[in-house]
Order: C-alpha cells, then structure tokens, then sequence
C-alpha cells in the first residue's frame, strides 16, 4: 500500500522503517526544515545540541537499540548525575538518601516521609490504583503538607501551572517508579544517565536517511494543510497546494494540531482530542563563559520564572561545545502565557533575578549567546482517570491513524516511547491491511 505520515520525528521515523520493512511504499511531510521533531538540535561552539535538553535512562530499551542498530552505540555515554534542588536560594545536593536525610529546608519527620514515600512508590508496579487520585492529595496525604510544598508542588506547579491541582497520581507515579529503575549500584543510589555524543540527532538523521535509502519519500518545510477523506474514508494529504493520494495516512501531531488538519474527524473522536490540555514547552538556553553551578539537573523549588536549570556542560564536557558553559533554563506555560510572545532577550531579562538567585555572582557579562526555543505540544496535561482520555489509534476514519505522546500513557513523554509507539501504530496499520485490505472500520 501507499502511506502517507504527518511528521518527521522519531515517532514517524519509526513507523515508516516497520511499514517499509512490510513492503509498503512511505512519503513523509515535515514542516521543519530537518527531521527529528522535538528531538532537533541547532549548532553551538561548532557541535549538535538538542533545543530541549535530553538524556535516556538505563530502562529506555528501545532508545538504545536504535542507537545501536544505527551505528552510535560506541558514542553513547553513561554518566552519573549531578541533581539538586534550590529551596529557600540554597542549593541541596539530590541524589542519595543521605542526601535527603540533609535537606534541612524541611524538619526531619517531613525528609522520613518522602523518602518512604519513595521507596514505596518505586515498588509499586500497578499504577492504576493510582488513577482516581490526585497527585496533591495522595502526596500530601503520604509526606505532609510541609513537604510536599517543598519538592513536589513546585514541580507540579512549574510543569502544569493552572492545571497542577488537577494532574493524576499516575503521572508522579511515574517519575518515581521510572527514575528509580535507572539506579544502580548499593542500594539503588546512584543514577546513570545516558548522552549521545554529538547529539541524538545523529542517530535520527541516520535513521531518516536510512528511510530514504529504503525508498520513502521525506518532504522538508512542507506543512500539511489538511488531511482529506472521503465518504468516511482516508485518500490523501493536501500539503503545499497539492493534494498526494494515500491507501492509509498515520498523523504523528499533538491533538491540537491533529484538530486544525483533520476536519473530518468524527465528533466522538474529536471530543477525546479535546480533553487533553497541552503545556508549551519553552527553553531559554544560555551559552556562558563560566560555570553557572556544579549541578547538571537542578529542580527550582522557589518561586522563579522557571522550574528547571539543566546545566548541560556539567554532565559533557564545554570543551565540545567550543569552550561554552550551556544553560537550559525550563518553562512549561499555558497557552496565552506572556513568555510566548517574547524573545530570547526579553525572556533572559523576565529571568535574570531568578538566574541570580541561583547563583547571586552572576552578570549579564557572562553570557556569550542566547536561545529560545518553544513548542505547543510540550506536555499533555496527565489528569485523574487519564486513561479515558487516550484516543484510540484508529481515528473513526478509514485507513486514518493517530500516534503521539498522549498515547504513550502511563509513561511520560520521551524519545523511548515515541520510537516504540511508531512500531506498534506501523504493525496495526499493516494488520489492517493485511486482514481487511484497508484500516479498521469505523
């Protein structure tokens, strides 16, 4: 058959190697002008960076096999994490248990519960249990008030803004029980994190180049405009005035975008779309002529503009990134939120008081370049009962199909999920063929 993809990200990447690998014949439409999604990277001090920061974990099996199969794995680097949190502007180391035991922001009682909190999350394996509650009232309920409001409701706040109260249990579950599973060592202490020297566009871009070598077709800086069907029945894509005739079309696009593109959708399937909030997420990076701190990951616990600080060149090396000290400070806002309407110099000013309470030495002067990148789909809003919320691969459309982060459910977001979910929609989609001559029935 004849395949249409929307979007040229590692999802659509993944799915268009299976389909190939079935014999099918794949184009693929990228509004970007390189593949990769929201894994695509820019240049700094001469090497590959991701626009939004990225590392795997030891668990992000799929990941690593793509890594291997296209022939980075000798690039890929395991490397303990530097992690902290700033609370009160001080900076608390956050690795170890003993770590913990030190965070004094908080009274002793409150530092017993988290960790038991933790422990106790990481061994819970059944995370449905935790869907019919919030993730406020289950962690208030478990580490007290004074400590959630010490770690977990600023993250909460930081991530999901307006929506925080609102966010499901499974969704923390989920970064607890995830993260802990790539620990290693005594006692699970220490964490490995693993970097793609040069960037994991490396691996994408062999990846897409591999697709086009099997015979797709991947078609840069051209926008879908809308996906056409007929009679209940996919037949095309209209993209740059032109309308391409498909058997199936599988769309990779967050649900906002799915609903500008896809008119024809059945109501019922765009009422799924539509409960599901989106955070943009936002990326001020900042290339300084000095260390900023000496943590890599540093969760902000204070009122800041901000909810993280990733210092990437405390995890590589700034020597290959020409000598420069990169900073990614993280935002996820709400759609309407002034920071999208700004620049990189008005976001670093709206951030320069909350980059000096990190560190109170730090000058404008240090700072050599500046980015900014956002992206609508950042991050699903993950509410209590999500799982009603997860649209079906098969749209109600014939031959149409659905894939993206929404789907990934009760993972979070990520490079491993993507890539997985890519192979499963492609099998679907080949079954259908395969056993009805078309997609699933509507």
């Amino acid at each position: 058959m004849n395949v249409g993809i929307v979007g040229a990200g590692v999802l659509g990447l993944s799915a268009a190697k299976v389909l190939q690998g079935r014999g099918h014949t794949v184009t693929i439409f990228e509004g970007k002008p390189d593949v990769g999604g929201q894994v695509v990277t820019f240049e700094v001090g001469g090497e590959k960076l991701e626009q939004f920061y990225h590392h795997i974990f030891t668990n992000d099996t799929v990941c690593i096999r793509y890594i291997n199969e296209m022939g980075f794995g000798d690039r890929l680097r395991w490397i303990e994490s530097k992690v902290g949190i700033l609370r009160n502007g001080r900076i608390y180391p956050f690795v170890t248990p003993v770590d913990l035991l030190k965070y004094t922001a908080i009274p002793f009682t409150s530092r017993v519960r988290l960790g038991l909190a933790a422990v106790w999350l990481r061994r819970q394996a059944n995370w449905r249990k935790y869907e019919a509650v919030t993730a406020r009232k289950w962690m208030e309920r478990a580490v007290g008030r004074k400590a959630f409001a010490a770690v977990w409701g600023p993250l909460l706040r930081g991530k999901f803004a307006d929506q925080a109260d609102n966010v499901g249990m499974t969704w923390l579950w989920g970064k607890v029980y995830l993260r802990f599973a790539s620990r290693k060592g005594a006692g699970g202490m220490k964490e490995q994190l693993g970097y793609l020297e040069g960037s994991f566009g490396q691996y994408i871009a062999e990846l897409g180049r591999r697709v086009e070598e099997a015979g797709a077709t991947i078609r840069l800086n051209c926008r879908v405009e809308e996906v056409v069907s007929e009679g209940g029945r996919v037949c095309g894509i209209r993209a740059g005035g032109e309308t391409h005739r498909f058997d199936q079309v599988l769309m990779t696009t967050p649900n906002i975008v799915t609903r500008k593109i896809a008119p024809g959708l059945p109501d019922a399937y765009a009422a799924i779309l539509d409960r599901v909030r989106y955070q943009w997420a936002t990326c001020l990076i900042l290339a300084l002529d000095r260390k900023l701190t000496d943590i890599y990951w540093m969760n902000i616990a204070d009122d800041l503009p901000f909810v993280a600080c990733v210092e990437h060149t405390n995890f590589m090396p700034p020597e290959r990134y020409g000598g420069n000290h990169v900073v990614y400070l993280s935002n996820y806002a709400s759609p309407g939120h002034p920071v999208l309407e700004m620049d990189a110099d008005q976001v670093f000013e709206t951030y320069l008081a909350g980059i000096q309470r990190i560190n109170p030495s730090f000058d404008r002067s240090w700072v050599r370049e500046k980015w900014l990148f956002k992206d609508p789909g950042g991050q699903p809003v993950i509410t209590t009962n999500y799982s009603r919320s997860i649209p079906d691969m098969h749209t109600g459309i014939e031959g149409l199909y659905l894939a993206n982060t929404t789907q990934v459910y009760p993972e979070d977001r990520g490079q491993n999920y993507s890539l997985r979910l890519g192979e499963q929609v492609a099998e679907l989609m080949d079954r259908d063929w395969r056993t009805m001559g078309c997609a699933a029935p509507a």
